[in-house]
């Protein structure tokens, strides 16, 4: 099963997450309002001018799997980067939680506004639509959250782990990362998560709470030509 989190954006596109996927047989990428992702079927030339095909005129996608994937003709690689996949081995659930608060449709435009600020990851304005989401508030005002992105028979990703910086060191990303992993480990799934290579604070803090490196990914940012 773990293969499939080799190309974990092609398998969630053709899997649990369809009703969100554009695209053809050979490559798929999110709507453009839900996420930046995009991923070919294989690197084929048929595949690689499918996948060129999705690059708006005027935007991006990105690229997030194990292989290094061929540019395709007529795009060029805005951004290449090394990624690390953690997958969870043994997460501690917190046997309570009173600050945590489940966030929806009516939280999306703090949702991003936070995601924007402290920039965890690409994060659209309907980004938070891929699964469920959790934060804390302080005074009213969202400073920090969690939640869904990825979703693939057996596994969910952690993502849009973020803190505002006047919160920070109070434990916030590791409580809701926590939170948000056991719920997907109580529907019987296996949570995973992505960090950049080179963000070695983030990958200390998510080995302890219990995920392990599973592989290296690789990281691009594609536009036209």
């Amino acid at each position: 099963m773990t293969q499939l989190l080799e190309r974990p954006v092609w398998h969630a596109l053709r899997t649990r997450q369809s009703a969100f996927a554009q695209g053809s047989s050979r490559a798929l990428r999110y709507m453009s309002d839900i996420s930046l992702f995009a991923s070919a079927e294989d690197e084929s030339p048929e595949a690689l001018t499918e996948l060129a095909a999705l690059i708006p005129p005027d935007g991006t996608v990105l690229i997030l799997q194990a292989s290094s994937l061929p540019i395709p003709k007529g795009t060029v690689a805005m951004v290449e980067a090394e990624g690390t996949q953690m997958v969870a081995r043994s997460v501690a659930v917190p046997t309570s939680s009173p600050d945590v608060i489940d966030l929806g449709e009516e939280d999306a435009a703090e949702m991003h506004a936070l995601a924007t600020l402290t920039k965890p990851g690409p994060f659209l304005p309907h980004t938070h639509r891929l699964g469920s989401f959790v934060g804390i508030r302080q005074g009213g005002r969202l400073v920090a959250m969690a939640g869904e992105r990825m979703k693939l028979p057996g596994y969910t990703e952690v993502s849009g782990v973020c803190t505002h910086p006047d919160a920070r060191g109070r434990g916030y990303a590791g409580l809701l990362s926590r939170v948000v992993s056991g719920r997907i480990m109580a529907r019987g799934e296996t949570p995973f998560l992505h960090a950049y290579a080179s963000n070695h604070a983030a990958i200390r803090l998510y080995e302890s709470l219990g995920f392990d490196v599973q592989r290296h990914m690789h990281v691009k940012v594609l536009r036209r030509a």
